[in-house]
């Protein structure tokens, strides 16, 4: 084995606990999530004088008014809040403890592994649709919304990876995701990029997801296989394969299971449409489209 265990000294553990279990009880009552949110960053960035002082009708500064006010999560806005299929009656309180996880990660507090690691495991439970025991999130992991995300035991997600839930996303026991990794769930069409499509991306057990890889949206990796550095993974990884590459392809057999895994080919099977989400657009959308553009093919079908 290459890792020990790590532990805080009795009174730092102590605090911990009070603190997470604190957290975790409020998040799991009636409470208003957002003002949950709210309560706890002003303490972590402690900013609790300062915003008694001004709820008082104190003076405060306009930097320290706008920093006040972006510890409540209904003053900030995230990427993914413009998504016009994004599920509203889900959004609300996934987008608070998003807010929660992402900026608890600018805290100083980020950086005492043992402790944000515990943190985050708890927050994980409320924001994913599902999420197992013994898993550990590093610093940078991001989201589009959270509650799309299904994880399995024992998962360690490493620094800055995008783990994106537009479409759904589902990671199976004892997954390793590396540092700045991308999973895909959702693409854009090659002709009107604001023509999106959602997938289902599937992550088997014990499967491992090397530096840097990006995982494209409707791919499986199977169980128990490895895609290494820097690969694009654009289809179904077999099980107990390791694969390379842009586009990745198999190269071998995990020394060992060569007797239950399938046999190498030239590419990896496509089967991303067998996953694909539809969704419908509510008919009084107020639509926008940042782009503006009117680039239609010259050789498309006449549509009159």
């Amino acid at each position: 084995m290459t890792k020990r265990h790590a532990s805080l000294p009795p009174e730092a553990e102590e605090g911990v606990d009070a603190f997470l279990d604190e957290v975790d009880a409020r998040l799991s009552s009636d409470e208003e999530t957002c003002n949950v949110v709210q309560d706890v960053l002003v303490d972590l960035f402690g900013d609790r004088d300062a915003l008694e002082r001004w709820e008082n009708g104190g003076d405060v500064t306009p930097a320290e008014r706008v920093r006040l006010q972006g510890h409540d999560p209904c003053n900030a806005t995230l990427e993914s809040e413009y998504y016009a299929e994004k599920d509203d009656s889900r959004f609300q309180r996934s987008k608070h403890l998003q807010w929660l996880w992402r900026q608890f990660d600018a805290t100083p507090m980020a950086d005492n592994v043992e402790f944000a690691l515990r943190f985050r495991s708890m927050l994980a439970k409320h924001l994913f649709d599902e999420c197992g025991d013994g898993c550990r999130f590093f610093k940078g992991i991001t989201f589009t919304y959270g509650h799309h995300i299904s994880v399995g035991d024992n998962v360690v997600v490493h620094d800055d990876v995008h783990l994106d839930d537009r479409g759904k996303l589902t990671i199976g026991d004892r997954v390793s995701i590396s540092d700045s990794a991308q999973v895909l769930s959702h693409g854009h069409d090659v002709v009107d990029q604001t023509d999106v499509t959602n997938y289902h991306t599937i992550i088997e057990d014990d499967a491992r997801l090397t530096y840097d890889t990006l995982m494209r949206a409707g791919s499986k990796l199977g169980e128990n296989s490895i895609v290494g550095a820097k690969a694009v993974v654009d289809g179904d990884v077999p099980a107990h394969h390791v694969v390379v590459g842009q586009p990745a392809k198999s190269v071998r057999i995990k020394p060992g299971w060569e007797s239950v895994a399938d046999p190498i080919q030239d590419r990896l099977d496509r089967n991303k449409e067998q996953r694909r989400i539809e969704y419908e657009l509510a008919d009084d959308l107020d639509e926008f489209d940042e782009f503006q553009r009117d680039r239609q093919p010259p050789d498309a079908p006449n549509q009159d």
